[in-house]
């Protein structure tokens, strides 16, 4: 089947089988080696995407499901100014991640922050066991998110004023 959504901004059109899961079109035919395709059961977090600005596992979703609507990858993310705004809170709060988890974290924090833009730390750790990695303590996880939820918020504080 022929469908089209977007992705990372732009309009693609794709041809896809039933069969087919969102992962595997996205890392085979479109380049995009963010989303892994590791567990293939959702549950390890680093296929992540955001559907429409909500979390959603690649690896489960038929790739048909996402006709006619927004995908965004950490490639289409990393472009924006919110992925500054986390990447900086991170690097303030001293957080390096594996490499395995960034996708998974980066988009749970940006999903996240898009809802509660000042999230508790419950609300922190509660989104963030989406992506179920232990290289960051948890301390240090709601640090950095803090951290760029106050960096998000001074962004678009400066932005209204001009």
């Amino acid at each position: 089947m022929t469908f089209s959504f977007i992705l990372n901004g732009e309009d693609v059109l794709v041809k896809a089988r039933s069969a087919d899961r969102l992962v595997d079109l996205l890392r085979e035919r479109f380049g995009l080696l963010g989303p892994l395709a590791d567990c293939r059961h959702g549950a390890c977090g680093k296929c992540l995407i955001l559907l429409d600005g909500r979390l959603a596992p690649s690896c489960m979703l038929p790739a048909f499901k996402v006709r006619g609507r927004e995908v965004i990858t950490l490639e289409g993310f990393s472009q924006t100014d919110e992925y500054a705004d986390i990447k900086g809170g991170f690097e303030e709060a001293g957080l390096e991640l594996c490499g395995f988890c960034d996708n998974g974290r980066i988009l749970a924090v940006a999903a996240l922050l898009e809802r509660n833009a000042r999230p508790s730390r419950d609300e922190i750790l509660g989104e963030l066991s989406a992506v179920p990695c232990r290289c960051a303590d948890p301390e240090t996880l709601t640090q950095a998110v803090a951290a760029a939820a106050e960096r998000r918020a001074r962004r678009l504080y400066h932005r209204a004023r001009q």
